[in-house]
C-alpha cells in the first residue's frame, strides 16, 4: 500500500485518537461514534495533521474500530495519513488486573487485531505502550522482526520507556527504533527539569530518569509528546492562580502572533532542540484547529518569550 504522508520522524503534530469511540466500556460502538470521529479525523486533516496515534486498549480498541469504520468509507484516506498504534497493555476486567505484557505472541496477537479493527494490511509505526518486567528482549525483538518481514508494520518505537530500557531492547534489533513516546507539556515539566536541577537539593524531587532525552535525541528516537494541551489548564479550564498567569501570557504572546493560545502551549515543545513532536488528544473539532499552526508553521518563540513561559508555569526562578 502506498503511502504519501510524512514519516514518522518528519511530521510536527499528531492527533491522539484516545478520544475516539465513544464510552470507555466494553461493547460496540455507535454509528454516531462514526461520525464524531470522522469528524475529528476531518478537523485533524484540514490543521494539516496526516499521523493518527492509537493504542489497541483505547475505548477497549473502539477508538481503532471507529477510525477503521472512517478509512473504509473515505477511498484514499489512508494513503494520505501514517498510522500509528501501540500494544503492552492488558486493561483490569473484573477481579483480573491490568498488567503489562510484551510477550511475543502478545504482541503478534493484538498486532493481527489492530489490522482487523483498522481495516488496514499495514500499521506504520508500532509502539510499545509499556516496559514489561517480565519481557525477555531477544523475544520481544524476534517478534518486531517478525512482524516487519510480513510488512505488517514498517516501524516501531517505545512509550514510557526510559534511555537504558530503550537501549536495551535496540541492542536486539537490526533496524532503528523510531520513536519514544512520553508525557511532557509545560504543566508535566520533569523531563526539562531533571536537566537543570542537577547538583541542587531539588534534583531529588525529579523522578524523570535522567538522559532519556538526550539518548533519544542523540540516536535519532523522535520524542512523541502525549498530554500535550496539558488537560486544557492553561487554554481554559485555569483552577489556580499560576495556572491564570500563565493562561494570560499565552494570549498575550498568540496576539502578537496572530495564532491561538494551544498554538504557543505546543510551539513551546516544538522550539526545544530535541525536535518534539506533540501529540493532542482531544475531540472537539473546534480545538483541534486551534492547533493548526503548530502543524503548520514553524515554532515562532524567541529566546526570552520561550523562557518566560517557563518560568511563569513553574513560579519559580531557576536555580
Amino acid at each position: 500500500m502506498a503511502n504519501t504522508a510524512p514519516a514518522a520522524g518528519d511530521t510536527r503534530l499528531i492527533y491522539g485518537c484516545m478520544a475516539l469511540g465513544g464510552s470507555w466500556e466494553p461493547g460496540p460502538h455507535r454509528a454516531e461514534d462514526i461520525d464524531e470521529a470522522e469528524a475529528a479525523i476531518e478537523a485533524a486533516l484540514d490543521s494539516g495533521i496526516t499521523m493518527f496515534d492509537h493504542a489497541d486498549i483505547y475505548r477497549h480498541g473502539k477508538a481503532e474500530a471507529v477510525f477503521g469504520e472512517v478509512l473504509a468509507r473515505t477511498p484514499g484516506l489512508r494513503e494520505r495519513i501514517t498510522l500509528q498504534t501501540k500494544c503492552g497493555i492488558r486493561l483490569a476486567d473484573g477481579d483480573r488486573p491490568g498488567i503489562y505484557d510484551l510477550r511475543g505472541a502478545t504482541i503478534t496477537r493484538h498486532v493481527e487485531e489492530s489490522l482487523t479493527r483498522l481495516r488496514t494490511d499495514v500499521i506504520d509505526v508500532l509502539l510499545l505502550h509499556r516496559p514489561d518486567p517480565l519481557a525477555d528482549p531477544r523475544e520481544t525483538a524476534e517478534a518486531l522482526t517478525s512482524l516487519r518481514r510480513q510488512g505488517l508494520v514498517r516501524e516501531f518505537g517505545v512509550s514510557n520507556m526510559n534511555a537504558a530500557q530503550t537501549a536495551h531492547l535496540q541492542r536486539h534489533l537490526d533496524f532503528p527504533l523510531v520513536a519514544n513516546q512520553l508525557e511532557m507539556s509545560l504543566d508535566r515539566r520533569d523531563w526539562l527539569e531533571d536537566g537543570v536541577l542537577v547538583n541542587t537539593p531539588a534534583a531529588a524531587a525529579v523522578g524523570f530518569p535522567a538522559g532519556t532525552v538526550e539518548y533519544c535525541t542523540a540516536n535519532g528516537v523522535r520524542l512523541q509528546a502525549y498530554g500535550a494541551l496539558a488537560q486544557g489548564r492553561f487554554t481554559g479550564r485555569e483552577s489556580s492562580a499560576g495556572e491564570r498567569e500563565t493562561a494570560e501570557l499565552l494570549r498575550t504572546l498568540a496576539k502578537a502572533k496572530d495564532t491561538t493560545p494551544e498554538t504557543i502551549l505546543l510551539w513551546w515543545l516544538q522550539r526545544h532542540p530535541a525536535r518534539i513532536a506533540p501529540v493532542i488528544g482531544t475531540g472537539r473539532p473546534e480545538r483541534i484547529r486551534a492547533c493548526r499552526d503548530a502543524a503548520l508553521r514553524a515554532p515562532d518563540l524567541g529566546h526570552e518569550e520561550w523562557y518566560s513561559l517557563w518560568l511563569t508555569a513553574r513560579g519559580a526562578p531557576l536555580p
